[in-house]
């Protein structure tokens, strides 16, 4: 039966249950939002309609301006901070680049051992400049920052693991020492409350938890720290007229956030729209409520630590759990040689339930 009830509610007049009826019936159980998020039954329409547009030769390239405003305006409503403060992009990795492009010669910058590659690698290619990576456990990263430390970048959310960074901590400790903060919050926004202005940049890939098209991004940016970064992805779309900056010489960026946009990849951020705006309009509290007390019945199930989490993973070496899962029609998925399942708005309990029996254990 549903661990959600519909007296349960996430905006005046909305419910877990309609939420949850806003996905289509999938065939099988998918449990796999971190690593492909689902889109709604509005945003597949979007797309649809999109595609039948540009099909008959009605796209515009101008019409996607209120496509992508639009998107920005709930993303800076669902994490906290004026629209101006952000920029989109395609992938996570090319908004970390720009930022390890901005590291000063022979900086240090702080990473978790074991994070996710594309908040790792960016900075690991400026060791030819003489910056410096050290890489940190999570549970110790307060820890290893020092007045070194020019940049901590870690997730939020551990892709592999789930685990939760103690981000209250680590600000206050990079504060303390007159160091930035970059988080990645693409595992994290969308299943559980953001604060993006408590960190000096954010990255956020939307696919994931937010069910949006691969292709949209989003970098959020305070402005002490905006005025530290250098737009070296800077195209047409970063201009303060993005329609008057087609051509060289002359270069006039955007003064806020924007001057860090990529340039958008249209159909993208018709679906970026419609996901967006829905999960704005949801009470992200109630959201992790539904899906941590999910991973925890599940975690309790398989007897380890119910840490309030929306991902739980397990030690499979082999790869055997995740066969027992993918035999019993489960859509899962393994990292770093463990089994991982996500619960999100369109599990239930009987999700909970099915991965036990698959694997022998309820």
């Amino acid at each position: 039966m549903p661990i959600s009830s519909p007296a349960v509610s996430l905006t005046p007049g909305k419910t877990l249950a309609q939420a949850k009826a806003a996905y289509a019936p999938t065939a099988g159980r998918y449990l796999a939002a971190c690593t492909l998020g689902l889109p709604t039954i509005d945003t597949v329409t979007a797309l649809r309609d999109d595609g039948e547009r540009w099909a008959r030769g009605e796209a515009s390239p101008a019409d996607y301006t209120a496509d992508i405003a639009a998107a920005r305006q709930s993303y800076a409503s669902l994490v906290g901070v004026p629209t101006g403060f952000v920029a989109i992009g395609s992938q996570a990795s090319v908004l970390a680049a720009m930022v390890a492009a901005s590291v000063p010669d022979g900086a240090e910058v702080l990473c978790v051992d074991g994070d996710f590659s594309s908040m790792v690698f960016p900075f690991a290619q400026q060791a030819h400049r003489g910056v410096v990576v050290r890489h940190i456990a999570l549970d110790e990263l307060a820890e290893a920052i020092t007045t070194a430390t020019w940049l901590v970048a870690f997730s939020l959310v551990q892709s592999a693991t789930g685990l939760l960074a103690d981000a209250d901590r680590i600000t206050e400790a990079a504060r303390a020492h007159g160091a930035f903060t970059l988080c990645d919050t693409t595992q994290a926004a969308g299943w559980m409350p953001v604060r993006a202005g408590d960190f000096d940049a954010t990255i956020c890939h939307a696919y994931k938890w937010l069910g949006a098209p691969r292709g949209a991004a989003f970098l959020t940016v305070l402005p002490a720290f905006a005025d530290r970064l250098h737009p070296g992805q800077a195209g047409w779309y970063a201009g303060l007229d993005p329609w008057q900056s087609c051509y060289g010489p002359e270069m006039t960026l955007a003064t806020d956030a924007r001057r860090f946009d990529v340039s958008p990849a249209w159909p993208a951020w018709v679906g970026a729209r419609a996901a967006l705006g829905f999960f704005a309009s949801l009470d992200p509290e109630v959201v992790r409520g539904h899906d941590a007390d999910l991973g925890d019945a599940l975690s309790r199930g398989l007897g380890v630590p119910a840490n309030g989490q929306a991902i739980v993973t397990w030690a499979d070496a082999d790869g055997s759990d995740l066969v027992r899962l993918t035999a019993a029609g489960i859509t899962a998925s393994g990292r770093a040689g463990r089994a991982r399942v996500a619960f999100h708005l369109w599990n239930d309990r009987g999700d909970v339930d099915a991965v036990l029996a698959a694997l022998h254990r309820g």
